[in-house]
């Protein structure tokens, strides 16, 4: 029994001997892995140094202590940490390393960038943790270039390397220093960011509660502060494979578009500035943002932002409009939405309920803002198959020095809209407290030939009060009349393939005076007519001929209007002018009546819609044989009655 127990306690301290040895051996090796991973930094030229390293075998848990990192190259940042503890550690090759946690403390990192102008940031993150972790054992070497972009696909490139079930980091504070009697300087602190399943250059979730920041604005003579709040920040199903491509430095020749992220959202954002100004927007969302890797050139803009105080030369700034538009066309976002917005200032408060954007069309929906006539409301302002790129380049080519943009560059905004359209406007009119109201103002266009529309449209529906200060509407304010509603309706169209041009519809109704109709057709139209060389314009419009022309007009009260008017003009009863207007317009036939008799119908036929009020006089000329659209006109100029003798006409009228 005896020898039995001294066996037992031979082997347990043999068994303990091994266990502290084999122990010892891989903390040993656990050591060299980690030292040979500084060894790499201090091969480039850079400092690397830790503390003590620990390596529990029962759990095998790898702790490292005061981490202290000085890359070579100055646009990497110096980091500083105090303790890292990994558990679970396992190496399943000779390339990789998996832990089932690891727990990163006092975390300190310093960042200056040189590049184009100085900025220094220092981050300070308390604690990091990682579930489920996977990731390379040795970092790839860092470029030499020094540039930023570099930098960020070498980052990129380290960040599709590892994998992790969640990564959690309560806080982290940013102090930005811009440089002495530089703005942009200031403090931001992150609180509460988490990140769900990253998985080698994928990231199904990433969310931060908040973000605060307090920012120097401060320019010579100027202070300034700016203080804001981010809350609810997430970003969804973020894919890095289509940015590392595009910041590619031998570039991309990918075409297509790579969607980046499935949606990004904010819960709400809060800008306070002095004096006194505030901003509150509640929700904004970003839905599938995509890159196409081979217009999507970063390096190529910041290659181009200049040095501070200098000053590019008009070529250089064409030139990094048209790097700027290029990186516009190669990003794409589905669609936009940013919720109500609140703007407190001084003069009052204005509120916007969304900016939208989604199939090419931006819109602002229910602005309500302080004017110092009063308050402005509107329902919605739209612009149709908005491009920036295609702004951009129409801006740029405005700017030619010592000249003023042609009239074909001016004419280039049509390429850049589709459109515009307003509705739902109250607006005060002058120092009154008449309201102009629009129902709708909505304008498109399309079809271009070189730079000028074939086709467009334009509707407008609105209420205007009547100026008692301007002569022209003095009779309407005589007449009782103080609003003009306005209902306006024209469209004109061509068709290539017949040199057809059409005006229609061709409407304007004037609610409580008259509603006009109109058409006209031309026939033969060619398309060097639309151009803008004047020279051109008329050497072609000698091809135009004249076609069916229709006028329609209802009385809703302008008849009586101009009776009125002339009887106070003459001092007369309404009945004596109405009757004196008859006769006018009769005796005028009556000379017109022996040239063409079909004149003299149409001047009885007016003479009977002034003499009966609420009637539609109804027009038609039709053209006798071709009519040359210039010929008329200079027939219209000298003797109108031998125009209308080119014609056939038919009128009427009726209630």
């Amino acid at each position: 029994m005896k020898r039995i127990l001294i066996g037992l306690i031979a082997l347990a301290v043999l068994g303990a001997g091994g266990w502290l040895g084999f122990n010892l051996y891989v903390q040993h090796r656990a050591t060299s892995e980690v030292e040979t991973a500084f060894e790499q930094i201090r091969a480039g030229g850079g400092k690397a140094s830790h503390g003590k390293i620990g390596f529990e075998l029962g759990t095998r848990t790898l702790t490292i202590e005061d981490i202290s990192v000085e890359p070579a190259q100055p646009q990497l940042a110096n980091v500083k940490v105090a303790k890292v503890t990994a558990v679970g550690v396992r190496q399943p090759d000779e390339a990789r390393f998996t832990a089932d946690s690891i727990e990163v403390s006092g975390v300190e990192i310093a960042f200056t960038a040189t590049e184009r102008a100085k900025l220094k940031a220092n981050y300070k993150i308390p604690q990091i943790s990682a579930r489920d972790f996977s990731g390379p054992t040795r970092a790839a070497a860092a470029p030499l270039s020094g540039s930023i972009i570099d930098m960020y696909r070498f980052m990129l490139a380290q960040y599709a390397t590892v994998s992790a079930s969640s990564i959690a980091v309560p806080t982290v504070a940013v102090n930005v220093d811009a440089g002495t009697g530089n703005a942009g300087g200031g403090d931001y602190v992150y609180s509460g960011l988490s990140v769900q399943n990253v998985n080698r250059g994928k990231i199904e979730t990433a969310k931060t509660d908040r973000i605060t920041y307090s920012l120097d604005l401060t320019q010579p003579g100027k202070p300034a502060k700016m203080t804001g709040e981010l809350s609810g920040l997430a970003a969804y199903d973020f894919d890095a494979t289509a940015i590392r491509a595009a910041l590619d430095q031998q570039g991309s020749s990918d075409d297509s578009f790579h969607k980046v992220y499935r949606r990004i959202s904010v819960n709400s954002y809060v800008v306070t500035t002095a004096p006194g100004v505030r901003v509150q927007v509640d929700g904004i969302s970003f839905d599938d943002i995509a890159i196409r890797p081979s217009k999507f050139r970063p390096a190529g803009i910041i290659a181009l932002v200049p040095a501070d105080g200098t000053i590019l030369t008009p070529a250089q700034s064409r030139d990094m409009i048209e790097k700027v538009a290029d990186f516009f066309e190669g990003f794409q976002i589905g669609k936009v939405e940013i919720g109500k917005q609140t703007v407190e200032t001084p003069q009052g408060t204005g509120r916007l309920s969304a900016i939208k954007y989604d199939q090419d069309t931006i819109a602002l929906e229910g602005l309500d803002m302080p004017l110092p006539q009063g308050q402005l409301k509107m329902e919605r302002f739209a612009l149709k198959s908005f491009s920036a790129a295609n702004l951009m380049r129409w801006a740029a080519s405005l700017r030619t020095p010592g000249q003023p943009p042609s009239p074909d560059q001016m004419l280039g905004l049509f390429r850049v809209l589709e459109g515009a359209e307003i509705k739902g406007v109250v607006s005060p009119y002058k120092n009154t407290r008449q309201l102009v109201t629009i129902d709708t103002i909505s304008l498109s266009w399309g079809q271009l030939v070189g730079s000028i529309p074939s086709k467009a449209s334009l509707v407008v529906k609105m209420v205007a009060p009547t100026d008692p200060s301007n002569p022209a509407q003095l009779p309407l304010t005589m007449a009782g009349i103080d609003k003009l509603a306005i209902n306006l309706d024209l469209g004109a169209a061509w068709t290539e393939s017949s040199g057809a041009f059409a005006f229609a519809p061709a409407t304007i109704d004037l609610g409580n005076l008259a509603k006009a109709q109109g058409r006209l057709a031309l026939a033969n139209v060619p398309r060097g007519l639309f151009t803008t060389d004047p020279a051109q314009a008329m050497s072609q419009a000698g091809q135009i001929e004249t076609g069916p022309i229709e006028l329609s007009l209802h009385d809703s009260g302008v008849v009586d209007l101009v009776v009125a008017q002339f009887a106070r003009m003459q001092n007369v009863s309404r009945d004596t002018a109405r009757s004196a207007i008859v006769e006018m317009i009769r005796a005028q036939g009556e000379k017109i009546a022996a040239s063409n008799l079909d004149a003299k119908a149409a001047v009885d036929a007016f003479a009977g819609f002034v003499e009966t009020s609420g009637q539609t006089l109804t027009i038609k000329l039709t053209p006798l044989g071709k009519l040359p659209v210039l010929q008329l006109m200079d027939a219209l100029n000298s003797e109108p009655a031998i125009a209308l003798a080119r014609f056939r006409i038919e009128a009427s009228t009726g209630l």
